[in-house]
């Protein structure tokens, strides 16, 4: 496959600028690991006619995953096939789901391979990444004037949601508000609803409490009815809350939500283990996902050809990439799959394409 990404490095002398930009502008609060910076000093640069395939495919991806996602309201006998836990399980059958009345956000995660572009994943229930699809690529696109930046994520949700809500209604922005990286995201989101008129709440999980006329905030200062929300917070762990939140009421519909609780069903790796049953053509999954199987039915201890993933993991975290972990969490990782395979998916692993830059090759 041809390069489809090229990679420009950032003028020495405009970096340290640059860098503050997107700390301070972009809400980049976790700029470093310990000592090591994450703030990369390239660009990458695809075509207009890359961007437009990549697009294509993003909405042919995104109207397949609705239309699974609305057949499995449906099926909740196969929830337990998902991996779901089983409070989850019940108030996903005990709940209402109305698309037309919410805001649905996903991110797919394309990547150039030696096979040609392929997607690891759908981040379904709560993607991240908004300041950088939205002020990052603004301002990368500042320091190259024969590049544009194309969309604000940002921008579009705000006027999504301006169409379900009343003028200047309350949104709560719900997450786990002592993480900064969480903070970071939601703070960016709030700075552009309010923007627009908003009025909004920077509140945890169990500052909503519900009850048949919709959500309350019962956060200090913060207290009243709400509108809307945006969660950033994992629709599976909306079971831990306490009692008294009666969280299942977000699962009955009585709230404009992005997301909607009901993204869990596609959040799961474990999507494509009933694709067959659910009898609903989804072409460009199947052309664009590598194979992912239940862990039983492969080999994988001794096939470096396929790397584990857990049904819901977040980050990154607990995929076996035997270079990017040690061996103490491999063992982990290989021990839970044995004994909880309805926890896990098996995928075959793709050849990621290296993209040549000024400091070596890149990987995205």
């Amino acid at each position: 496959m041809k390069t489809p990404v090229k990679l420009i490095s950032i003028p020495p002398d405009k970096y340290s600028c640059f860098r503050r930009q997107v700390i301070f502008s972009c809400y980049k609060w976790d700029p470093q690991v310990g000592d090591v910076n994450t703030i990369g000093d390239q660009v990458a640069i695809i075509s207009a006619k890359t961007g437009k395939q990549l697009c294509q495919w993003a909405e042919q991806l995104a109207a397949e995953t609705l239309e699974l996602e609305m057949e499995l309201t449906k099926r909740p006998e196969l929830y337990p096939v998902l991996g779901l836990s089983r409070p989850i399980q019940k108030a996903l059958s005990a709940g209402r789901y109305h698309p037309d009345q919410n805001v649905r956000l996903m991110r797919f995660d394309f990547h150039p391979t030696k096979e040609g572009w392929m997607v690891s994943e759908v981040n379904s229930d709560v993607p991240g990444g908004f300041g950088e699809a939205s002020r990052l690529n603004q301002l990368a696109a500042s320091l190259f004037p024969c590049y544009i930046s194309d969309g604000d994520v940002g921008t579009a949700l705000t006027n999504s949601f301006s169409s379900l809500i009343p003028e200047h209604g309350r949104v709560a922005f719900v997450h786990a508000t002592s993480y900064s990286d969480d903070r970071q995201v939601m703070h960016f989101l709030s700075e552009t609803f309010q923007k627009a008129g908003f009025k909004c709440l920077m509140i945890a999980p169990d500052h909503l409490r519900w009850d048949s006329t919709g959500p309350i905030s019962i956060a200090v200062e913060q207290e009243g009815p709400v509108q809307g929300v945006v969660r950033f917070f994992p629709a599976e762990w909306l079971c831990f809350l306490p009692r008294s939140s009666a969280w299942q009421g977000f699962f009955l519909q009585s709230v404009s939500a992005c997301n909607h609780p009901a993204a869990i069903l596609t959040q799961s790796k474990r999507l494509p283990l009933i694709w067959d049953q659910l009898q609903i053509p989804v072409p460009t999954w199947r052309r664009l996902l590598p194979e992912t199987v239940d862990p039983r039915k492969m080999a994988w201890r001794n096939d470096p050809g396929w790397i584990l993933k857990p049904a819901f993991g977040r980050v990154g975290g607990d995929i076996s990439i035997p270079e990017a972990i040690s061996p103490k969490e491999r063992i982990r990782i290989y021990r839970d799959a044995t004994f909880f395979p309805n926890r896990w998916v098996a995928q075959r692993r793709f050849n990621s394409l290296p993209l040549p830059g000024s400091t070596g090759n890149h990987h995205l």
